[in-house]
């Protein structure tokens, strides 16, 4: 019998070959026993060593011979009829068979079988030996082991030019094979003589590609028919949608117009679940998502333009890169943006606005994966920019779950067909996440360092088991979970089930409360609209400035003529002749000043330091410079009480001058208060204020005038202020003589009686 073996890998790959040949055995050395030696140990009994024959190297590599499996059929027919019986003639076999019951022979043989087969039937009716005894119970849990993975097996690139593997998928039957799409995305940026291949590989030979796929344009995505496995689906860079049948070979089998195709490269395609299995749709970042039907892929069935706003505008439409389809939901599929919003559709609807139901908004970049969570699908994952997102149809506002935002940029994600609470990330930084929200929700379950440049696709086999990822140079890396993470464990789904709806609740209350604010403070803002409205028309400046002041004054002026006629009720009859001719004095006085203009301040001239107050002819006076009680005690309230000094000065102890006084000579003192600290820093050059500046500030601040008249001692007092000045003696209540009102020089030369206040507005 002749041996053929079949080298599949190069001579140059594996060892120096082996040349063979017969000798009689020779001895090496032999070292005979020392029974000295034997002292030096202590005996172990019993003793359990595990042997083998051959010899224990420290590496061995062996190149073992590949096996190709063949199923073929045996059909069996009626036989064992004689040759000269004809088994079609029914007479000719009736003849034969009463022939032979009639034998001996055939008779014991019977009666010897049939005892084993009456055996036989009593014990299948004793044992059901297709009974599943185990089958309601609950899957085992799975013992505590750490989350791990390793890695099988990788398929690199066979091109010499390196491209990315944008994308993954398994075959439908068994899994035994992979198909990866291999495309550069960066723009205009292809290097020259770059391949537009693309490869399905078989899981047990990582050597060489089982078959290749030769495309016009690079494939991005690469679906097989779940129906039909030798049926592929792929979208080209250019916007056409190809279709691929292994059985006619590597080139196209059916390929659309560009005419009729996408403007962008295709980054989404899916099968439909039909009767057919013929149905596909596909989406681009041209804003549109196509149906086909792959027995006539000229044009498309139907075209929907991914226009949130309705107005079924091209230039307005979200550019698509991921696209999600349940099963279970035949009419409902779900498209991932650029834009980073997610639009839900229904293919129902009757017009192409009736069709985008809703969007959810949440992530600041592409959404490069969008999946329905298995378990739950009305769950869903979203991977895009630095975060992956749990989100669910009962909530459009926010995500219910999310993850950290990581310092790599996550290019893909897929949920875990086995677990409902488990789901894999891929990141530029070449990490695979795989997140266990049940067992930990801050961090991933494992992270695991596949390899060192970007990866950018990820597809999970239908059994949980095994991942494959795409990476940047083209390599796809084969890698096997651990069976924790792989393995349903108890009460898992109504564990997972209870965290989506309890976060579910929580996003809906928070959703509400927000709604609540908005609503509060657009009825405010109407409120403050309404009223703006309804506000009477705004009535002159000037006009209010001069009517606010006429009615302080007026006030100032009735409380004073008040207090003085009640002090002259109870000032003594010998008192009141000497009052009234010093008020006939200060009368002359103030009408000889001002005949002589406004020449001279309110200070006086007469040299002396406005602070220090001191009227040249003797008046009592404050410490800004003049006639005590003036101006300020109509503007602030309090009045010069302070003891009459021998010179006939008044030393004010809780008069406003005093602050301004003190405080020029002392900034830091804190005893001043804050408005005279203010306009007392601010005045450092009398300021030139006309009579309507005067009275606006007067009606309007206060403070202002404050500062500026007590501040300055020898600044002119305007006209407007000459006009409305008034004199008032405030000082009865310490000296028991009466208030009195009364015209009062602005000179602060002129003498005042003792005891009297003068009061200047």
């Amino acid at each position: 019998m002749e041996i053929v073996y079949v080298y599949v890998k190069k001579r140059s790959e594996f060892g120096k070959q082996c040349n063979f040949s017969d000798r009689q055995a020779e001895l090496n050395i032999d070292i005979p026993p020392n029974p000295k030696l034997a002292e030096q140990f202590v005996e172990r009994n019993p003793v359990d060593t595990g042997i083998q024959c051959s010899t224990s190297m420290s590496e061995h590599e062996a190149n073992t011979e590949r096996f190709e499996m063949e199923s073929r059929g045996i059909n069996h027919i009626e036989g064992g009829w004689p040759k000269d019986v004809n088994p079609l003639e029914l007479e000719q076999t009736i003849r034969f068979r009463k022939k032979v019951e009639k034998d001996e022979n055939y008779i014991n043989a019977v009666l010897q079988l049939g005892s084993i087969m009456e055996h036989c039937i009593k014990q299948n009716n004793a044992i059901d030996i297709y009974q599943e005894y185990f089958d309601d119970e609950d899957a085992v849990e799975v013992t505590d082991e750490a989350p791990s993975a390793k890695t099988i097996n990788v398929f690199r690139d066979p091109q010499e030019i390196k491209r990315p593997a944008t994308h993954v998928s398994w075959h439908p039957d068994g899994n035994r094979k992979l198909a990866v799409a291999y495309s550069c995305l960066n723009f205009q940026r292809a290097p020259e003589g770059m391949s537009n291949e693309s490869y399905i590989w078989d899981l047990e030979n990582p050597n060489r590609p089982e078959i290749t796929l030769k495309p016009s344009s690079p494939l991005v995505t690469l679906e097989y028919n779940p129906k039909d496995s030798h049926v592929l689906l792929a979208g080209c860079y250019n916007g056409q949608i190809a279709c691929w049948d292994t059985r006619k070979g590597s080139l196209v089998a059916e390929l659309s117009t560009i005419e009729f195709s996408h403007r962008d490269p295709v980054y989404g395609t899916i099968w439909l679940q039909s009767k057919t299995g013929t149905e596909c749709f596909s989406a681009s970042t041209d804003g549109q998502v196509m149906w086909w039907d792959i027995r006539k892929l000229s044009e498309p069935t139907e075209v929907l333009i991914m226009d949130i706003t309705k107005k079924e505008h091209l230039e307005n439409a979200l550019g698509a890169i991921s696209l999600e389809f349940e099963s279970t939901l035949p009419t409902k599929f779900m498209v991932g943006t650029e834009q980073g919003v997610v639009i839900s559709c229904n293919r129902k609807g009757k017009t192409p606005a009736e069709k985008i139901v809703c969007t959810f908004s949440g992530h600041h970049g592409p959404i490069y994966a969008l999946q329905r969570n298995p378990f739950y699908p009305k769950n869903f994952l979203t991977v895009g920019d630095w975060t992956a997102r749990i989100w669910s149809e009962d909530s459009r506002e926010s995500s219910i779950m999310w993850t950290k935002y990581h310092m790599a940029y996550l290019t893909d994600g897929a949920w875990s067909p086995v677990r409902p609470a488990v789901f894999f990330t891929t990141k530029m930084d070449g990490t695979l996440d795989i997140w266990d929200f049940v067992f930990k929700q801050c961090d991933p379950a494992l992270s695991l360092k596949v390899c060192d440049e970007a990866l950018f696709c990820l597809r999970v086999q239908d059994n949980g088991c095994f991942i494959a990822c795409g990476s940047q140079l083209g390599t796809t890396t084969l890698l096997e979970v651990s069976n924790g993470l792989c393995t349903l464990q108890r009460n898992e789904k109504n564990t997972a089930s209870a965290i989506f709806e309890r976060e579910t609740r929580r996003e809906k209350i928070l959703e509400a409360r927000h709604r609540e604010m908005r609503l509060k403070e657009k009825g405010k803002a109407e409120g403050r609209d309404d009223e703006l409205r309804d506000e009477p028309p705004v009535l002159n400046l000037e006009e209010l400035v001069t009517k606010a002041e006429e009615e302080f004054f007026d006030i100032i002026f009735m409380e004073l003529k008040k207090k003085e006629a009640e002090a002259m009720k109870k000032q003594p009859k010998s008192l009141k002749q000497p009052n009234q001719d010093t008020d006939e004095e200060v009368q002359g006085e103030e009408e000889a000043e001002e005949e002589r203009g406004d020449g001279e301040g309110e200070g006086g001239g007469s040299g002396e330091s406005p602070a220090l107050g001191g009227g040249g002819r003797g008046r009592p006076t404050c410490i800004q410079g003049g006639a005590a009680g003036t101006s300020h005690i109509l503007l602030c309230g309090v009045s010069c009480d302070g003891p009459l000094t021998a010179g006939g000065r008044r030393e004010p102890q809780n008069c406003l001058m005093k602050f301004t006084g003190l405080f020029r000579d002392n900034p830091s003192d804190t005893g001043v208060p804050l408005h005279v600290r203010r306009w007392a820093a601010r005045a450092s050059s009398p300021p030139a204020l006309s009579p309507d500046t005067w009275r606006r500030h007067r009606a309007s601040d206060t403070s202002l005038s404050l500062g500026a008249w007590s501040t300055h001692g020898n600044m002119r007092l305007p006209a407007a202020a000459r006009e409305t000045r008034r004199v008032g003696r405030m000082d009865g209540q310490r000296t028991g003589q009466p208030m009195r009102m009364a015209r009062a020089g602005g000179r602060q030369g002129a003498r005042a009686p003792a005891g009297r206040m003068q009061s200047r507005a």
